[in-house]
């Protein structure tokens, strides 16, 4: 397939001379950051793309994301039709590497980065290749996520130092790109449904975390509340090596009022990997350099309708507030159902 080159720049213009809708065909190249402002409806349709090698940068993100002094309003990324977009050759950059000798932050490796947007839809697109989190959303509300598939990269070195596919929990060092998770929502995330998410991920599918970190110091909104709340989920059908969803907090800040309604796990013996760890999981004893949540800030936490093929179908780490679990359904070798897990003082 042959590809245009300077993609972005092409998108770049037809979205600064259109007034508020564009469409957009045909395969191209993106060499650097597409910007999307406020009030504005990109189309994409039929259309493949690819980052460019050796880049190091989002595919979209909104006009403001990282001014935090202003946000964004109503922005719509709709894919109609056959819509790739691709990460490309992997760049090398890592959580273990970003920010050292030169490099910059791991997360300008986001597929889409949202940073402080009221009201937004990103519909309808098949993401492959994603270099680390495929979409990432950070002070964020009012949104809406659907209809989204993924193909993570799927290889690992051996011990000869070739490049082998299909992924287990017991080749993790050797996974050529880690932490590849499809849809992260982060702090000052509220008022969302996510729903039909498909494919397969390298870690999470679907992410909602509450972590003192460095994307949300850098895209902070001044006097906005960091919470995470009114997050629904349905319907996520997809192989993942960690979990297909994932709810986190820790280090004081809060995650509440979440539903998530209807997960199937297609990991077990998938084309991309073996079995997976979790469904669903609930909270983390892993310390991530902060302390655990109260119960007042992890709470109204319901998980119903899980289909899983994992070694454990849900796992709730306490301390958290109230939750609330039904029909849980582990089948073909699913290690356990419910696991409860007390976090050591």
């Amino acid at each position: 397939m042959s590809f245009i080159k300077n993609g972005a720049e092409i998108i770049q213009k037809k979205i600064d001379c259109s007034a508020g809708f564009t469409v957009i065909s045909g395969n191209y190249e993106i060499e650097k950051t597409i910007n999307i402002p406020s009030d504005f409806h990109l189309v994409l349709e039929n259309c493949n793309l690819r980052m460019a090698d050796n880049t190091f940068c989002n595919m979209f993100t909104n006009e403001n994301c990282r001014n935090t002094d202003k946000n964004d309003r109503n922005i719509i990324i709709e894919g109609r039709g056959n819509v790739i977009l691709d990460g490309g050759e992997y760049n090398g950059l890592s959580e273990r590497n970003c920010g050292r000798d030169g490099r910059p932050e791991i997360y300008v490796n986001n597929i889409i980065l949202f940073g402080g947007v009221r009201g937004f839809k990103v519909t309808g697109l098949h993401v492959r290749n994603q270099r680390w989190w495929a979409l990432n959303f950070v002070y964020c509300r009012d949104g809406y996520i659907a209809n989204i598939d993924f193909c993570a990269d799927d290889t690992y070195l051996d011990e000869n130092g070739e490049i082998k596919h299909r992924l287990d929990f017991d080749n993790y060092e050797a996974i050529r790109i880690k932490n590849a998770d499809g849809i992260d929502i982060r702090r000052g995330c509220r008022d969302i449904i996510i729903e039909n998410i498909t494919g397969f991920t390298e870690d999470d599918t679907v992410a909602v975390t509450s972590l003192p970190w460095k994307i949300e110091t850098a895209l902070k909104r001044p006097d906005e509340s960091d919470d995470i709340c009114n997050i629904v989920i349905r319907n996520v059908m997809s192989s993942a090596l960690c979990s297909n969803v994932r709810l986190l907090c820790r280090g004081g800040g809060k995650l509440y009022n979440v539903l998530v309604d209807g997960v199937f796990d297609t990991s077990k013996d998938s084309p991309h990997m073996t079995r997976g760890i979790f469904a669903v999981r609930v909270g983390d004893a892993t310390p991530y350099n902060s302390r655990g949540p109260r119960a007042d800030e992890f709470y109204n936490i319901s998980v119903r309708n899980v289909v899983s093929r994992a070694r454990t179908a849900v796992q709730i780490n306490n301390p958290i507030g109230a939750y609330f679990t039904d029909n849980i359904m582990p089948f073909d070798g699913c290690g356990k159902a419910l696991e409860i897990v007390k976090e050591e003082e």
